[in-house]
């Protein structure tokens, strides 16, 4: 069981903070208990019923469009799409042990999160996705890095979040992933 309290931060990984309280419940000592979820159902009927609608269509509209070989699973305590070991068998650089994550879904107090980090890694996604946001015209994007926040649960672009799932395969994704020097050295290394 992974037990973390809520302030506790980790350097270098951009899914670290998701490990202590997405989709996990707190436990009366102020801690997060993510043992309970095991599958991607599982999450999304822990979370409050105005989301699980919303969080259901956003997984289907992610798992019918994302190109073959990303996985389904619940890593850092929420829905996520990672290239699995057996594709490519080096893991995530932060923790090894953990598969390579592409895609994560997530419920937030004020928001539903898609994580991509093929539009952190690419600049030239990123400016795609924020202009084909804006021509929908559906209000202003909120977005980080990686994160697009959904803050009006009526006005999620599936089909913009379908489409941007088609952007990257598996190969693309591991190919711009390798492309980083300190990812590189240890490649070298083994």
């Amino acid at each position: 069981m992974f037990v973390a309290t809520k302030n506790q931060k980790e350097k270098n990984d951009t899914f670290a903070y998701f490990r202590l309280y997405q989709g996990a419940s707190l436990m009366k000592d102020g801690k997060v208990n993510i043992e309970k979820i095991i599958t991607p159902n599982d999450y999304i009927i822990q979370q409050p019923l105005e989301r699980q609608t919303p969080l259901k269509e956003l997984r289907q509209t992610i798992l019918d469009n994302l190109p073959k070989g990303f996985k389904e699973v619940i890593q850092y305590g929420m829905i996520g799409y990672v290239v699995p070991h057996e594709i490519f068998p080096y893991g995530y650089h932060v923790n090894p042990k953990e598969p390579l994550p592409f895609m994560g879904l997530a419920n937030h107090k004020g928001f539903i999160a898609i994580y991509h980090l093929g539009i952190y890694a690419d600049k030239s996604l990123m400016e795609w996705f924020i202009k084909s946001y804006e021509a929908i015209n559906i209000g202003k994007l909120d977005m980080g890095k990686s994160c697009i926040r959904l803050k009006k649960l009526n006005k999620i672009p599936l089909e913009l979040i379908g489409e941007l799932c088609r952007k990257m395969s598996v190969e693309d994704y591991i190919s711009i992933y390798v492309k980083n020097k300190s990812y590189n050295k240890r490649l070298k290394d083994s």
